[in-house]
């Protein structure tokens, strides 16, 4: 473990961050086991007031310090508000969260965080509290993720594309954004376009004209042609897709957030040449994955196909 600026040894991990029902709990789930298979000594944090069915135990959880139902009851706040609440009071005990996080410095850790969107596009609370983290020498990524349902509609898709960007300038972390849950997408509905025309967030236009064949959002197209146009100026927003029940989509969200937060740099791992050259070649070199989840999705409705052929 490498030594930073201030003195405190670096510790690397990972901010779920993402809307409700996108998967973060799971996600960390899978991927502490995905990374202690590799050899990570793996701590899962959960800054979630709300998640009180976790999948397995957490090495931190913010229940200790203030739970969801006690806030609602005590201040008479709704689900939004006390979860606001919640973060604001975390941001203002943050010593309570640097002495509980000492003993897993030698850990790579996973902060599991709530769903409140809010959190992530305007609010202060959590990015205060990602603000001291990195203080005290956390190097982390955010982890956006993304039900990839989104891509079977259009107007979803573009408002998702809207939200991530306002998260990832809002946050002020490295980012990965990610489309959760690709081994269902083909019970949504048939995608408009190929699978990398989502990850990639190639030309809109097409989505835009796409958008039009609707009555309703016909009449809105001047709208989301300048929504598109401040997606596109930016050109921040990417996705890699993830199937948790894949290894192979798992290295590859691993292998960007590794990219993405300097663990891959460090002497914590062994660089192989594959790593190298995944960092050296960046977004394209996940275009291998992205093609396999590709074919996977076409040839479940190709099947699909045959099957209503069989049928008639």
């Amino acid at each position: 473990m490498c030594e930073g600026s201030r003195g405190s040894p670096v510790a690397f991990g990972q901010v779920v961050i993402g809307p409700p029902g996108s998967g973060k709990t799971s996600y960390c789930h899978a991927m502490s086991q995905f990374l202690g298979r590799l050899g990570r000594s793996v701590a899962v944090v959960n800054l979630d007031p709300a998640n009180e069915a976790l999948p397995c135990p957490c090495a931190l959880d913010i229940g200790e310090l203030v739970t969801l139902p006690d806030v609602m009851a005590s201040l008479g706040l709704g689900p939004n508000g006390g979860l606001l609440y919640c973060m604001e009071y975390l941001a203002a005990n943050a010593d309570w969260l640097r002495d509980r996080l000492q003993p897993l410095r030698g850990h790579y850790i996973l902060f599991d965080c709530p769903g409140q969107v809010e959190l992530y596009t305007h609010h202060e609370a959590l990015k205060n509290v990602l603000g001291q983290l990195a203080k005290w020498n956390f190097r982390l990524a955010a982890v956006h993720l993304v039900d990839s349902h989104y891509c079977t509609d259009p107007g979803k898709f573009i408002s998702v594309l809207c939200t991530s960007l306002s998260t990832m300038l809002h946050v002020e972390l490295p980012h990965v954004n990610v489309l959760s849950k690709m081994d269902l997408i083909e019970q949504y509905g048939k995608l408009a376009f190929n699978l990398d025309y989502y990850t990639e967030v190639l030309d809109l236009s097409y989505l835009v004209d796409h958008l039009a064949s609707d009555p309703f959002f016909r009449n809105f197209r001047r709208l989301n042609e300048k929504l598109v146009e401040v997606i596109e100026d930016y050109s921040l927003v990417s996705f890699v897709p993830l199937n948790i029940q894949d290894k192979q989509s798992m290295r590859q969200v691993m292998q960007a957030v590794d990219k993405a937060n300097g663990y891959s740099f460090g002497d914590q791992e062994h660089r192989s040449l594959e790593a190298l050259m995944s960092a050296a070649v960046g977004a394209d070199f996940h275009f291998s994955s992205t093609l396999a989840v590709q074919e996977k999705y076409v040839q479940s409705q190709d099947k699909a196909v045959e099957e209503e052929v069989m049928d008639l």
